[in-house]
């Protein structure tokens, strides 16, 4: 019989994750995929879970669950407090956790998203090579509600790291850094140098879809309009009230304004664990 967990508390947004799907923008479809890719590679070793294993990313209030069997799990990413039964356990290790106790990963201390991940991975179907849920599109599990029922795979035989491991903080400042185009043109020379030398903030509008900012707008040189065309992860849209917004991971694969720069990748990660006030600085990359 399939190991199941039961959702006892859903949390603001708690969601499945992996590591998305690739190879399909031409169709429309975004990767998305765990917005901190590191930390949930990380939780997933401390258990011997495959690096891309299903685990689910929480969002600020954490989430809460009843395994219908003994379970291993660890809580990673943003920090928070975790507990079992009301009991504290360590966060960013490896926890056993009994058959019907519940597993609690409360508000995050620091950053934005949390991991949990389990031995075994979340089973949830897969759909279009992922089992990633979407927010942009819909494909993939919904988010969670109460009364949600996960089904579990079996642990990996995959040797485990270390109960220990050390966890990234989350960025006091986050530093993004950028290459230029493909339409920075459409913007004048005194906007490109008020994009790499302003303090922007993190905006309470963020979300999986892009990080959006606060601070001085970017003025254009053209004020014409452009047909949709690609955009890609880390790619920064200008929308009209000029303020840069980062493209994360369930962003639109089309998009109709200029695109001044793309932020690397590998600073993504930073980028979702930045809390709404986090001051932001694009650097030329």
């Amino acid at each position: 019989m399939t190991p199941k967990l039961t959702v006892v508390r859903s949390g603001a947004l708690t969601t499945v994750q992996d590591s998305g799907r690739r190879g399909h923008a031409h169709l429309g479809v975004p990767r998305s995929g765990a917005m901190d890719a590191p930390a949930m590679r990380l939780a997933n070793r401390l258990l011997g879970n495959a690096p891309d294993a299903a685990v689910l990313e929480t969002t600020l209030t954490g989430c809460a669950l009843r395994p219908d069997r003994t379970v291993t799990v660890v809580v990673g990413g943003a920090p928070c407090p975790v507990t079992v039964d009301g009991r504290p356990v360590p966060w960013g290790a490896p926890v056993r956790v009994p058959a019907g106790a519940v597993l609690n990963a409360g508000a995050v201390t620091a950053g934005v998203r949390s991991y949990l991940a389990v031995a075994g991975g979340i089973a949830a179907e897969p759909v279009l090579g992922s089992r990633s849920t979407d927010l942009l599109s819909g494909l993939g599990p919904s988010p969670l509600c109460d009364g949600d029922v996960l089904p579990l795979g079996a642990p990996a035989r995959q040797p485990a790291l270390p109960g220990a491991a050390p966890w990234p903080a989350p960025p006091a400042e986050l530093t993004l850094p950028l290459r230029l185009g493909p339409r920075a043109d459409w913007f004048t020379p005194a906007a490109l140098r008020t994009l790499t030398s302003a303090t922007y903030r993190v905006s309470p509008h963020s979300n999986r879809i892009g990080l959006r900012t606060e601070g001085p707008p970017l003025e254009r040189a053209s004020t014409g309009e452009l047909p949709s065309e690609g955009m890609v992860l880390g790619a920064v849209q200008v929308p009209p009230d000029g303020r840069p917004v980062v493209f994360l991971h369930d962003h639109p694969t089309t998009g109709g304004y200029p695109v001044i720069g793309v932020v690397a990748e590998t600073a993504l990660a930073s980028a979702a664990q930045a809390a709404v006030g986090t001051p932001v600085r694009f650097t030329p990359g």
